[in-house]
């Protein structure tokens, strides 16, 4: 499903939502790291950086990619709203499956929220940060 070399690791970004900050994650192995795996790995780094402590509060629950290296952006600064019933969503419960089954290739850059307040917002996109 990837269009490059699956044998070199994965660099990617994790966003957590309201914040325009990435987090980068280098040498993520698509092969072996499931989407519940690097939402351990995204949770710890929310829970372990001083500049990431105000959404430490956040249950988040949905990993989202937002945009493929050198691909077009959406207009929306921290979250694609399109791409909701395929597979740009990471199913974070599943076990068996692993990040390489996914579109997600070097440098994707990937966005963290909680689902029922994306579809919140969804329905009225008002931006009050």
């Amino acid at each position: 499903m990837c269009d490059f070399d699956l044998e070199e690791p994965l660099t990617s970004t994790a966003r957590p939502c309201k914040n325009v900050r990435n987090q980068i994650f280098h040498h993520v192995d698509l092969e072996n790291t499931t989407p519940k795996q690097f939402y351990d790995m995204i949770m710890h780094e929310i829970n372990s950086q001083g500049s990431l402590r105000p959404f430490r509060n956040v249950h988040y629950d949905t990993i989202k990619i937002y945009t493929h290296a050198h691909g077009h952006k959406t207009m929306n600064l921290v979250i694609n709203m399109d791409h909701d019933d395929d597979d740009w969503v990471l199913e974070i419960n599943n076990n068996q499956k692993r990040l390489s089954e996914y579109p997600i290739e070097n440098e994707t850059e990937l966005s963290i929220y909680n689902k029922q307040d994306y579809l919140a917002y969804k329905k009225n996109p008002v931006e009050k940060w």
